[in-house]
């Protein structure tokens, strides 16, 4: 039997799934955890859904299962509906970063662009806590996943992942002025 913690990435290509999946599976291995994670980067360079999986201790496979996901983390509020709706568990936790890109049926007019309050909505409808994040000072908007890394961190959201391996990780993945800039946004109260 699985016996982890389930973190379910999702946002739309081009928003750095990818570097948000790599900096919370380092900051795990910084902390001494065992991990196993997967991505999906087939969609990244058209626009389309992006996902990541990673699972912190012991597990046979590295997918979140549907509902089974202990933190949902979005980089776009649709991704997070959807999210919130297929992935995250009766009682978990959402995090979501609130940048919309309209998806092809809100341009097309079949349906209504996704609020706020539709993501809450989803939350609150499986009992979990929800966490918006929005920066308006961010030197570059490609720093919106270290905004919601900082989130996750300042609310003690992961088990053993302190800011001590977020920064180290952070390190691991970027120098020079980046790593000062995302350093800097980590650190913020």
């Amino acid at each position: 039997m699985d016996s982890c913690f389930n973190i379910y990435m999702s946002g739309v290509g081009g928003q750095g799934i990818g570097l948000l999946a790599e900096l919370l599976g380092r900051a795990a291995d910084h902390a001494g955890l065992a991990l196993r994670g997967c991505d999906t980067h087939g969609l990244a360079q058209r626009g389309g859904m992006v996902s990541s999986h990673l699972r912190l201790g012991r597990s046979r496979s590295p997918l979140v299962s549907e509902g089974g996901a202990d933190l949902v983390v979005s980089l776009e509020r649709t991704e997070a509906l959807r999210a919130a709706c297929t992935m995250l568990k009766t009682g978990g936790t959402l995090v979501w970063y609130d940048a919309a890109w309209q998806a092809l049926d809100v341009r097309a007019g079949e349906n209504p662009a996704v609020t706020e309050q539709d993501v809450r909505s989803a939350a609150a409808a499986k009992g979990a806590q929800a966490f918006r994040v929005l920066r308006d000072d961010l030197p570059d908007t490609r720093m919106q996943n270290v905004a919601v890394v900082a989130e996750i961190v300042r609310r003690g959201l992961i088990p053993g992942l302190g800011l001590e391996y977020a920064k180290a990780a952070l390190a691991d993945l970027m120098s020079g002025d980046a790593l000062a800039a995302n350093l800097a946004l980590l650190s913020m109260e």
